[in-house]
């Protein structure tokens, strides 16, 4: 009488096992995709690293290159070069309020001609000649220039620089001009030798934009 009772206990326990056995497939499965998972990102971090590193690689080899191009201005002091932007004083290129180069300011151009005409024909690479002012007021009065604004001067003396450039043998389509007006400044406005420090020419190197592929017929 009692066996009956044993094939029902062993029929019972079957499908507890099997499920229990699903069970641990399913943990293990899951498991196995947070493992994956987790790879994929270690990888994919690695990868974001190595070209990040790669990019900082690439940007100082760049202003190494150009620190050796104008290795003569430097070394005198015409020009600074921080961050890759090679910047000249207001008071060295123009008069308060002008855009027509000094003699010396025009001098100091063309010197930096040839070392950017080569040092932009190793690289894709253009120019972008920004102008900056101060915050004070244009000049009035009989003889003074007629700018609307700050911007406006900031803009006539990016142009004249980079015509300058261009007559210098820099390709037309290797420099541009941009003006700041008294944006940006790089010291305060309280004061004649902040003022000074903000009146300024920066010339950048900056990547040669992309041209979108010509349409198919």
């Amino acid at each position: 009488m009692d066996e009956p009772l044993e094939i029902e206990q062993e029929g019972v326990g079957t499908p507890a096992w099997a499920a229990f056995g699903d069970l641990m497939a399913g943990v293990l499965g899951a498991f196995v995709l947070v493992l994956a998972a987790a790879l994929v990102g270690q990888l994919d971090l690695a990868n974001q690293l190595k070209a990040e590193v790669e990019q900082r690689q690439a940007e100082q080899a760049r202003r190494e290159a150009l620190e050796r191009a104008l290795a003569g201005p430097l070394a005198d002091g015409r020009i600074t070069l921080v961050e890759g932007r090679i910047g000249i004083s207001g008071a060295v290129l123009f008069a308060i309020g002008s855009d027509q180069l000094h003699a010396d300011g025009r001098a100091l151009i063309k010197s930096l001609a040839v070392p950017l005409r080569t040092y932009l024909a190793q690289r894709d690479e253009i120019l972008m000649v920004s102008g900056f002012t101060d915050d004070r007021g244009m000049l009035t009065g009989k003889g003074a220039p007629k700018f609307s604004d700050n911007w406006e001067l900031s803009a006539q003396r990016a142009l004249t620089v980079t015509r300058t450039l261009m007559a210098e043998g820099l390709p037309p389509d290797a420099v541009f001009a941009a003006a700041f007006g008294p944006q940006q400044p790089v010291a305060s406005n309280d004061d004649a030798s902040g003022r000074a420090l903000n009146r300024r020419v920066e010339i950048a190197p900056t990547p040669r934009p992309r041209r979108a592929a010509a349409s198919a017929p």
